[in-house]
C-alpha cells in the first residue's frame, strides 16, 4: 500500500505535469485537524482544470495513479449525465488499498464551489485561490434546532414508530426494518446530535451517520443506543423500537428543556401505550382495539 506522501506525491505530480490543471484543494477528514489518521482515509481531492471535456473524453489518463481495483463515475449512473462544464467526478479504489474521490473542477466556475471548512489548498498555479483559512470542522458541526425542527422531529419519529410495529405485527421485517433503520433512525440520530450540541456549546463533531457518538454520550446513553440495533428477529426488533423509544424520550426532553420548547408528551404516551398493545396483539385479532 502507497503511503501518504507516495499518494500525495503523485496527485500533485500529475497536476503539476498536466497544464490543464490549475490548481488542487483537498478536503474530507485528511484535512480534518480532529480527525484520528487511518489507514481507510480517502483521498479527497479536487483538480481545478481549464476544460472539464478532455477529462471525460480520455479517461485514459487515470491510469497513472495506479491499478484500481474499481472506480465509480456518479455523473454517468442512471439516467443522470454531466453537462459540459459541470464538475466532474472519479471515484477510484485502487488495488493497493487507496482511495482518490477525484472532482474535476472547472476553473471559470471557481466562485461557484461550494465553501468547506476542510479546505487545504495544496496547489494554486495562477493565484487564483487566495489565502483559505485554516482547517476546521466547524462547517460539519450540528446547528441549533428552531423549535419547528424540533417538534418536526418528534412527530415523524413518533408517527412512523407505528408503521414499524405494523410491520412487525405482519411479520414483515423487511418493511419493519426499512421504516425503523431508513425514517425513525435518521430522527433519533438528529436528537442526539443536538443533545451532544448542548453539552459541548455546538462544538462537537459527531461525525457522518453519528459515528462519534460514543465520544460525546454517557456509557448509559451510548449502551443504550447499542442495544437499539437488531438482527432480523421479530422480538428483538420489538426489544430495539422499545430502545429506541427510550432514548429519543430521554434527549429530546433534555433538547425541549434546554431550549424551552414543547415536549409531545401526549404523542409520546399515545403511541408508546399503542407500540406494547400492538406487540401483544394476537395474531387472529380481527380488530386492533
Amino acid at each position: 500500500m502507497r503511503n501518504e506522501n507516495e499518494m500525495m506525491a503523485l496527485i500533485l505530480g500529475i497536476a503539476r505535469d498536466d497544464e490543464r490543471i490549475r490548481g488542487v484543494v483537498m478536503n474530507g477528514s485528511r484535512a480534518n485537524p480532529n480527525a484520528a489518521p487511518d489507514i481507510f482515509q480517502d483521498y479527497d481531492i479536487i483538480y481545478v482544470v481549464t476544460e472539464i471535456g478532455p477529462f471525460i473524453n480520455d479517461p485514459a489518463w487515470i491510469d497513472r495513479f495506479g491499478e484500481l481495483m474499481i472506480m465509480q463515475k456518479p455523473d454517468e449512473m442512471g439516467d443522470s449525465s454531466s453537462a459540459d462544464g459541470d464538475p466532474y467526478h472519479f471515484l477510484m479504489q485502487f488495488a493497493d488499498g487507496n482511495r482518490i474521490d477525484l472532482t474535476i473542477f472547472p476553473a471559470h466556475r471557481l466562485d461557484e464551489m461550494e465553501e468547506d471548512s476542510l479546505t487545504i489548498l495544496l496547489l494554486d498555479k495562477d493565484g487564483i485561490f487566495g489565502s483559505p483559512p485554516p482547517t476546521s470542522d466547524k462547517g460539519y458541526l450540528p446547528q441549533p434546532p428552531s423549535e419547528k425542527k424540533f417538534a418536526d422531529c418528534c412527530n415523524e419519529f413518533w408517527w412512523v414508530s407505528t408503521y414499524v410495529a405494523k410491520g412487525l405485527w405482519r411479520e414483515e421485517i423487511i418493511y419493519a426494518k426499512a421504516m425503523q433503520d431508513q425514517v425513525i433512525r435518521p430522527q433519533l440520530h438528529n436528537m442526539l446530535a443536538w443533545y451532544i450540541g448542548i453539552k459541548t456549546g455546538f462544538q462537537g463533531n459527531p461525525g457522518k451517520f453519528g459515528k462519534y457518538f460514543e465520544r460525546y454520550l454517557e456509557p448509559e446513553l451510548w449502551d443504550l443506543l447499542q442495544a437499539t440495533y437488531a438482527d432480523a428477529d421479530i422480538g428483538r426488533t420489538w426489544d430495539a423500537l422499545e430502545k429506541m423509544g427510550s432514548l429519543f424520550r430521554l434527549t429530546s426532553r433534555h433538547v425541549a428543556e434546554h431550549f424551552n420548547f414543547s415536549y409531545p408528551s401526549a404523542e409520546d404516551e399515545n403511541v408508546t401505550a399503542h407500540l406494547k398493545h400492538v406487540r401483544t396483539l394476537p395474531k387472529d385479532a380481527t380488530e386492533i382495539y
